[in-house]
């Protein structure tokens, strides 16, 4: 949980005060010289109006430089980022054909599959030569392989369903499954870290809110007819993408199994990157899988691919496959982005013949808890917990953003700074994801980077206590 101190937030407040006073300000100025110039549109309405554009304008357009920044290589732990320029003050960035090799602090890469491996790389340009690129074809016509069906069946063994349903995108996944699954006279309690989800109930991961929520909603019924819902279902985050914390799934699950409420986690981070054997949340706090309805994952992070699936059992799937519009009429994953996660998760396994998956499995679980533990030292304000790789270190004020990101990357360190709306307005945050593929070395660099420009910019809100030398303190004792 954010412990905001009360001196950030009114200097963040301030912030955004002067910001926006400065913005409006200027709209002023300028719709007093666009009234001289001529702006006949022919009837049509403008399509960015002035209130609607306004944080894009006057907030963003300063800082996009730190945002969409191009690589041109694998997302590996050390990346090739493109320079750029601006000459009109940010509001357009050019490309340069400059590249800065920067240690990797922001891509989603858990297992370290996105570069070149020694078992999943051979395998997909095999798969690529014999099915090309694309299926170019949806599930239900010609975009179904053996590789989709192979991999549907390695998805449910993995996660320990009965079966599975795979889809091109991650995102889709979500946003087209759920109205399939939830109709008119339905609940939804939807976590409010849930990622982009309609937020229609209290924070899941707080079972003793979720039980009043729900009993509430039980006995209120829909609103102005007051009919009992139709089913009601709780979905939740294994790994809250901007907090870096494990929901309390055996405490939501007793909450859901009480009420008779469907449960439905969204495991896009913890999959793959958490668990003894890689299985995730349910794996690490010791949940059957039988008890959780709906498992949703996606395979570009932790596997280095794309798309994502929906496990459950053997009914949903059939359902799914009956009436979900994503399965319907979007083009199916690519084969060779298919064969890769079949491949990455043989890897994880054991199936590929060696023990490389065990030693990625502790190598991520190894360097989260160090470079977690070596931040929470140096005085930053760290979110999430132990297991977790991904780990926002609080900015709050919108000056910091700018700062800290673009001083980390003059030292060559890529992060990944996160404002509004992906988050709160008074909660702007960097997001650090950590990669089985850093090296210790790599590790300690960063630390050393981030000290250096947390000092810089002011951002270590709970500062440590140096420790006094141990001589210096025998000394005084003696004296």
């Amino acid at each position: 949980m954010v412990r905001l101190p009360y001196f950030s937030a009114l200097t963040t407040l301030f912030s955004y005060g002067l910001l926006f006073a400065f913005g409006q300000l200027r709209d002023f100025f300028r719709k007093i010289l666009d009234w001289f110039k001529s702006k006949d549109l022919h009837g049509y309405a403008p399509i960015c109006l002035g209130l609607e554009d306004f944080y894009t304008r006057r907030l963003y357009l300063r800082i996009q430089d730190c945002f969409n920044r191009p690589i041109a290589s694998a997302p590996d732990s050390w990346i090739d980022v493109v320079e750029r320029y601006s000459k009109d003050n940010n509001k357009t960035l050019h490309r340069t054909s400059k590249i800065s090799k920067c240690l990797n602090l922001g891509s989603y890469n858990y297992l370290g599959f996105a570069a070149a491996d020694e078992y999943c790389t051979p395998q997909v340009i095999e798969s690529l030569k014999k099915y090309s690129p694309s299926t170019c074809s949806s599930r239900v016509d010609g975009g179904t392989t053996k590789l989709h069906v192979e991999l549907e069946e390695v998805v449910a063994r993995f996660v320990r369903k009965p079966a599975a349903i795979v889809l091109g995108m991650g995102y889709a996944t979500n946003s087209a499954i759920i109205p399939v699954l939830m109709g008119k006279g339905c609940l939804i309690i939807s976590d409010s870290l849930n990622h982009n989800s309609i937020v229609n109930g209290a924070r899941g991961s707080g079972a003793a809110h979720l039980e009043e929520v729900l009993r509430e909603q039980i006995a209120d019924g829909q609103p102005r007819t007051h009919r009992p819902w139709k089913k009601i279902i709780v979905i939740v985050e294994g790994i809250y993408s901007m907090e870096g914390e494990l929901c309390k799934l055996p405490e939501i699950i007793a909450v859901c199994k009480k009420y008779k409420a469907y449960t439905y986690l969204d495991e896009a981070h913890s999959i793959g990157a958490i668990g003894k054997s890689g299985r995730g949340v349910c794996e690490l706090l010791g949940v059957d899988t039988a008890d959780v309805d709906i498992m949703m994952g996606t395979f570009t992070k932790s596997f280095g691919s794309c798309g994502g699936y929906i496990a459950a059992s053997k009914e949903i799937i059939q359902h799914l496959r009956n009436t979900c519009p994503a399965h319907f009429y979007a083009t199916s994953m690519s084969p060779p982005a298919v064969q890769q996660v079949i491949s990455a998760i043989k890897v994880v396994l054991g199936e590929d013949g060696s023990n490389r998956g065990a030693q990625k499995l502790s190598q991520i679980r190894e360097n989260s808890n160090f470079f977690r533990s070596e931040l929470s030292k140096m005085g930053f304000e760290v979110l999430g917990d132990n297991d977790s790789p991904v780990m926002p270190i609080m900015l709050y004020n919108p000056a910091k953003i700018p700062a800290f990101s673009r001083e980390c990357l003059r030292c060559n360190v890529a992060v990944v700074t996160v404002a509004f709306p992906a988050t709160p307005l008074l909660l702007a945050r960097a997001r650090i994801c950590i990669s089985a593929s850093h090296t210790r070395e790599d590790l300690i660099k960063a630390l050393e980077v981030l000290s250096k420009v947390g000092d810089l910019v002011g951002i270590k809100y709970f500062p440590v206590e140096p420790q006094k030398d141990l001589a210096d303190e025998t000394q005084k004792k003696v004296e």
